[in-house]
């Protein structure tokens, strides 16, 4: 196998965490949704959480998109 299919290849695996980040993300927001329309008063409560889970698993998304990027372009 040449070198240039195989960093191909690794980078296309290290995008699958990217995937795996927006389902992530999504379900933090579908929650905090159906957790405000039934109780509006906890709501503003529980949205520091929220945003802290948001920017934790964006994290590991960006992380995931850095290593693809270095298989990618690395010498």
């Amino acid at each position: 196998m040449e070198t240039e299919a195989a960093r191909l290849i690794g980078a296309g695996l290290a995008t699958i965490a990217l995937a795996g980040a927006g389902i992530g993300i999504g379900n933090i927001f579908g929650n905090y949704v159906s957790a405000a329309i039934r109780n509006p008063s906890a709501a503003p409560k529980v949205f520091g959480n929220v945003l802290l889970g948001f920017a934790l698993t964006e994290a590991i998304a960006l992380f995931a998109l850095l290593i693809a990027f270095l298989i990618l372009f690395a010498v």
